[in-house]
């Protein structure tokens, strides 16, 4: 199988064409470059240079500037020169939707243009059409004929291009053949590469953007397979989810996606896209790429030599049952409480469990952890029933009547005695790269006799996600068929590099089918006093320990391996939005936020709209100032309602579907 980046096992930078924007160079083993875009309305110069500048004061490299008609791309030099006469030369892209003659402007003025395949010049009218193959080569020599100046003037004024293909706007011809797949993104994009290289232009990078991780991981992988096959060489690619949201949840979707893709070397610049002011997308981006940094010097990980799963299509890896874990059940969430030298009822409300000592009774939240690791500290009162509790093996062992416990063993001191847990025990392995690899592989054969485990894979290393990948590929290989809990402990400093080092690694192995439940960790101890020592304050106890428990279930729900709350498609703004954005989606999800399963987009306008919010079950879109349109799927369900009325319109309309339970 041709894979989609030098190795799954061990670390390196994906080779790609060294392409210039402006002065500065990106591809080939550059730094991986950062980005955002305006949010500002375009033809209000003085405020987009003000928002520009900040985002460059922020970090970014490149600065992104909407350009939807002429007269805004005519504006992006008006914006340039104001720039430049305050001393800032950073790079300018302007974004281009419908209009050729938008981005021809723009190309003669500013450093990048980005155009998207589906609606550049082809139609989105979401119509089904058949097209034999004669009519299908006409629409590509159709687009030939309409993107070829673009091409022209761009390498004449050596001006760098994007063909930035989204998931949700793929063009009704290319659905037609490919249907809504990473591949029809792919083959997007190749056509219009195909065409560039024809005019021997070569300064392009390519994304592959969707709102579904999974969807737009697998897209990038097929579209490096899809270069190298057919050119023999891969050109920079640009990467982010798109839509993602604001929050944590944002960060979240924005880390699986576009982490996945970094942790495999692939990436030459990137965008995260947050429905928040474009400056505070930066800090995301570089606490992103700083992972990638120490990568010269790494432990060696054991090279497989057949990967025994597809990297370009999803299939959860087939395991067996033991009690609620493996084979088709969800994966399910461990969370912890350390350090505690004793443990109360009111802890565990950090984990979704709340006691109401009144009514001697246990509510149990949506997001509520299957298993709560206790460590060597007993709990003296009685537990909720669809709860378990996990503990060391010496605990388990000494404890009287030990039925709500579940023994956590190390892999040798389990081996060591036949004194388990009739139905399930939780075993450790370290997973240290080539270090231990003959170790683990010798203890793992001896314990895929039991049919009473659940593994615990763990990894120091800083490179975990390859050694904890290439270790689950050798137990596939194996045929060995035991759940796999994902242990994973963050090393990092504050909350937002907790955030993005769980999702990244985590996230990238659930993407690939690896992991039957996770467990996120880190010593609250140490970070307290490391912190403490730098002058600086963290979150309390309680707060850390629902931060680990909520970030499990945000990863479980962005990969989409278990759904335990609503989901919000939505966009990061730009100067084409019509109407308060930030505000709107705040608003919606406070009326919304306990519809668990439903999908709702919210987005700015009607270029993003109804491609961008194909994954969605809901969507809300500005359709002009004023003016909200609401869809159930693509279908346009009420038209122009007005923005005041219209957050309680789409509850009716979620009434209307029977997608609404009053909240509790």
């Amino acid at each position: 199988m041709q894979l989609y980046c030098e190795s799954i096992s061990n670390y390196k930078r994906l080779p790609t064409r060294e392409v210039k924007v402006g002065d500065l160079a990106l591809g080939n083993n550059h730094p991986i470059r950062v980005q955002t875009m305006t949010t500002t309305d375009t033809m209000d110069t003085a405020a987009t240079v003000a928002q520009t500048i900040r985002c460059i004061e922020a970090g970014a490299e490149m600065v992104r500037i909407t350009a939807p008609s002429k007269k805004e791309a005519e504006n992006l030099l008006v914006i340039k020169n104001e720039l430049r006469k305050q001393g800032f030369t950073t790079p300018l892209v302007a974004d281009i939707h419908f209009t050729p003659n938008a981005a021809e402007i723009a190309a003669r003025l500013i450093e990048k243009v980005r155009v998207n395949p589906g609606n550049y010049i082809d139609k989105k009218k979401f119509e089904q059409i058949e097209y034999t193959d004669h009519e299908y080569a006409a629409e590509i020599d159709r687009i030939r004929q309409r993107f070829t100046p673009l091409v022209k003037i761009c390498k004449e004024y050596g001006t760098a291009m994007r063909i930035g293909t989204n998931h949700g706007s793929l063009s009704d011809r290319i659905m037609s053949r490919y249907g809504d797949t990473p591949m029809g993104m792919v083959e997007s994009a190749m056509e219009f590469l195909r065409i560039a290289r024809d005019q021997s232009y070569h300064n392009i990078v390519l994304s592959m953007k969707a709102s579904n991780p999974l969807v737009m991981v697998q897209a990038y992988r097929l579209l490096i397979q899809s270069m190298v096959t057919e050119f023999g060489e891969s050109y920079p690619l640009h990467l982010g989810v798109t839509e993602a949201g604001d929050g944590e949840d944002g960060r979240i979707k924005s880390a699986i996606g576009i982490g996945s893709l970094l942790e495999d070397g692939i990436g030459d610049t990137i965008r995260v896209s947050l429905t928040e002011d474009p400056e505070f997308e930066i800090p995301v981006c570089n606490d992103l790429v700083k992972r990638y940094q120490p990568y010269h010097s790494l432990p060696q990980i054991p090279v497989i030599e057949s990967v025994p799963y597809s990297p370009f299509s999803y299939q959860r890896r087939v395991t067996g049952t033991v009690q609620n874990i493996g084979s088709t059940k969800v994966p399910v969430v461990i969370a912890s409480i350390d350090h505690s030298k004793e443990i109360h009822p009111q802890q565990f409300q950090s984990f979704g469990y709340t006691y109401d000592e009144q009514l001697d009774k246990w509510k149990i939240a949506d997001a509520a952890a299957d298993y709560v690791y206790i460590g060597s500290t007993p709990v003296c009162f009685e537990i909720p029933g669809t709860l378990r509790l996990l503990a060391d093996q010496q605990l388990w062992s000494s404890v009287k009547d030990n039925s709500g416990y579940v023994p956590y063993w190390e892999a040798t001191d389990f081996l060591a005695t036949d004194q388990h847990h009739p139905q399930l025990n939780f075993v450790h392995l370290s997973v240290e790269g080539s270090l231990n690899h003959e170790q683990n592989m010798a203890i793992l054969q001896q314990l895929t006799t039991y049919k009473n485990i659940t593994l615990v894979l763990s990894s120091p290393l800083i490179n975990g996600v390859h050694a904890l990948r290439t270790m689950i590929a050798f137990i596939q290989q194996e045929k060995t068929d035991l759940p796999i809990i994902l242990k994973i402990e963050s090393k990092s400093q504050t909350p937002d590099e907790h955030l993005i080092h769980f999702a990244t690694e985590a996230g990238a192995l659930l993407l690939e089918g690896m992991g039957d439940g996770i467990w996120l960790t880190f010593s609250v101890a140490a970070q307290m006093e490391n912190l403490q020592a730098k002058g600086r304050t963290y979150l309390p106890v309680k707060d850390i320990y629902q931060f680990t428990n909520n970030t499990a279930f945000s990863i479980l729900q962005a990969t989409r391996t278990r759904i335990s709350k609503t989901e919000y498609i939505s966009c990061p703004s730009c100067g084409r939005t019509l109407f308060d954005l930030q505000e709107t989606t705040a608003k919606i999800r406070s009326v919304t936020n306990h519809l668990k399963g439903v999908k709702i987009a919210i987005m700015g306008c009607i270029v993003n709209g109804p491609g961008e919010m194909a994954d969605a079950d809901f969507g809300y879109v500005g359709s002009g100032p004023g003016k909200i349109t609401l869809y159930k799927g693509k279908e346009v369900v009420k038209r122009n309602v007005d923005s005041n009325i219209a957050v309680e319109e789409l509850i009716e309309l979620l009434k209307e579907n029977e997608a609404w339970i009053d909240p509790a």
